[in-house]
């Protein structure tokens, strides 16, 4: 079996971090194509590989899995072994809860608060009330799995799964944008940032050589 990943910049796209840590801590072996996001031909690449023309885009043996949720949950079945579906079925159903609504919601933080691994902002940003809410909302999340699952492991569902891969852009965010947090979301991003792959991600991101103008703007302010 072939797997060749398609993703945009690094440094920006969280939509393609999802599916790299899945596939990453899946143990898969796989090939990477990085199309530059916003620039000449772009588009034309993308839609060679996948039907939508976005980022990012599974080919397994030449045939494409898009989306990021699709992509990930295509490698929990490709890779059992790796456990990135919880055992129980309770916690399944939870963690596909959660998948489903980073997947589907909080427009309000990808707006004001987009990933960039290479910068970090000097100062807590002011932000509007639907930012607040978005952030609430995802510590809420956090907190209410890390008191259900806290003691098989320090990962959302105690080890790691998808869940842990589809937030893994919100960790680079509350980072860069110096989100303040406390008790169990500070030390779940904490966890996160301290995971090698991640680390691994940040790395690459960092020595990209484009620049997208609108997810540096905040860094400017």
């Amino acid at each position: 079996m072939k797997l060749e990943l398609v993703i945009g910049n690094r440094n920006y796209s969280s939509w393609s971090l999802r599916p790299w840590m899945a596939l990453k801590h899946a143990g898969a072996t796989f090939s990477e194509t990085v199309v530059p996001l916003y620039t000449t031909g772009s588009e034309e690449q993308l839609g060679e590989s996948t039907p939508a023309g976005l980022v990012p885009v599974l080919l397994i043996d030449g045939e494409p899995v898009w989306d990021s949720l699709a992509i990930c949950e295509t490698v929990a079945e490709l890779y059992p072994r790796a456990n990135l579906l919880p055992q129980s079925q309770t916690a399944r159903a939870m963690m596909r809860s959660v998948c489903a609504e980073m997947h589907s919601g909080f427009a309000a933080l990808r707006g004001a608060l987009p990933m960039n691994c290479r910068r970090q902002r000097d100062a807590v940003p002011v932000l509007d009330a639907p930012t607040q809410s978005d952030i609430a909302r995802i510590v809420d999340l956090w907190s209410q799995c890390r008191a259900r699952f806290a003691e098989h492991g320090p990962w959302l569902f105690g080890h790691y799964t998808l869940a842990d891969a589809m937030y893994a852009p919100v960790v680079s965010r509350f980072i860069s944008h110096r989100v303040p947090l406390e008790g169990a979301a500070a030390e779940y991003v904490a966890t996160a940032a301290a995971d090698p792959v991640m680390q691994l991600w940040v790395d690459m991101a960092t020595i990209e050589p484009w620049i997208i103008d609108m997810s540096e703007a905040p860094f400017s302010a």
